[in-house]
């Protein structure tokens, strides 16, 4: 399918918050679990991590192109820190017709996501509940797939709608970003790819890697973990999700990076 060039990018700046991943995989003292159901994953219960310090940031986010691992990572750290998840929205009607390239569905399914997005954000955000949220996307990454799939026209509307219906909303404390190298992602789309996710040309996988790069490489609204997952499966190998959690025990502020080679086969 043909791909308009990737638009401006824009960016947040605001207060980097003084934050810590060592804090946030500390098993809590026994109360109700707060995650969703069907979230017990045996890769959960194959981590141990060490016991720390009591402090949580509240609003966490991880981010990522298609079939880099957020979803799976998400679920081990919400089962970790007993949070509650904040789900991408899986179900839009129109993105199939997107992924046929049929003319219009790029603005129905943008805008569709745009206000599922911000309603799950808020709808949790007020919740006044203990414990940390989890989210699996950041509110701007509507707007990263807005400036490829839309034309000038198309865009321009929708960054009416964006501006309305995102404004108030929080930058999150701490950013976990999960990228891959595009015949990496590719490899794992073709593996595990739905029906719909079969449509998408590798062209514009490479637009969506590089275009998530282009983003966080100015980001500077939370304290921000780029984990380059190209060399490790952590949702395959136990290794290698070890490799990842014992990184997580490690302070981060600011903009740090994390190139793991992965454990031996």
């Amino acid at each position: 399918m043909s791909v308009p060039a990737i638009g401006r990018a824009r960016t947040a700046h605001a207060y980097v918050h003084d934050s810590a991943i060592i804090r946030l995989l500390i098993p809590a003292t026994p109360r109700s679990h707060e995650t969703m159901p069907g979230n017990d994953s045996a890769a959960a219960k194959r981590a141990r991590l060490p016991q720390r310090g009591p402090k949580l940031p509240r609003f966490i986010v991880i981010e990522g192109p298609l079939r880099v691992g957020k979803t799976t990572l998400a679920r081990i750290l919400a089962e970790r820190l007993h949070a509650r998840r904040i789900y991408d929205c899986e179900d839009n009607p129109f993105l199939a017709e997107f992924y046929k390239a049929k003319p219009g569905s790029a603005l129905r399914a943008q805008m569709y996501f745009l206000i599922e997005r911000q309603k799950r954000l808020r709808e949790a955000l007020a919740v006044e509940a203990p414990g940390p949220i989890l989210s699996d996307f950041l509110m701007e990454k509507d707007r990263i797939f807005a400036n490829l799939n839309l034309d000038d026209a198309e865009l321009k509307l929708y960054e009416r709608y964006y501006e309305a219906l995102t404004a108030g909303l929080p930058a999150p404390d701490l950013i976990i970003y999960l990228q891959a190298k595009p015949e990496v992602l590719r490899a794992r789309i073709a593996k595990k790819a739905s029906r719909d996710e079969s449509h998408i040309a590798p062209e514009y996988i490479e637009e969506v890697a590089r275009a998530y790069e282009h983003f966080f490489f100015r980001y500077a609204a939370s304290d921000l973990l780029v984990i380059n997952t190209s060399d490790i499966d952590f949702v395959e190998r136990s290794d290698d999700l070890q490799i990842l959690l014992r990184r997580l025990q490690e302070p981060v502020k600011g903009t740090q990076y994390f190139l793991p080679l992965g454990a031996s086969e």
